[in-house]
């Protein structure tokens, strides 16, 4: 699966906005839109998954740069960052008790 980051979004905004927007372009897996946790509004991107690189690639060169409801979106492939090291060393961490 290729994950997209769909950014530039309104606070508005909803999944089945952006599955209508995105589908016309490629087989949506997952739609997930950040939000805020206390007001539910959109934080202003989201992530999209496509089973194919090559969809994703069309979506990109479709949609980004485009207006979507009076914003301008931002759409690009989304790279997983590698989990940061802990700021102790190993032998600060306390281990589980062995039964």
């Amino acid at each position: 699966m290729t994950k997209l980051f769909v950014g530039g979004l309104r606070p508005d905004v909803s999944e089945m906005d952006l599955a209508m927007l995105i589908g016309l372009y490629c087989n949506i897996e997952t739609i997930k839109v950040v939000r805020d946790r206390v007001t539910h509004k959109c934080k202003g991107y989201a992530f999209v998954e496509t089973l194919k690189v090559d969809d994703a690639q069309k979506v990109i060169s479709f949609l980004n740069g485009e207006s979507f409801k009076g914003n301008t979106l931002t759409i690009k492939i989304s790279v997983e960052e590698a989990p940061k090291p802990s700021k102790f060393p190993k032998k600060y961490i306390a281990k589980k008790p062995e039964r």
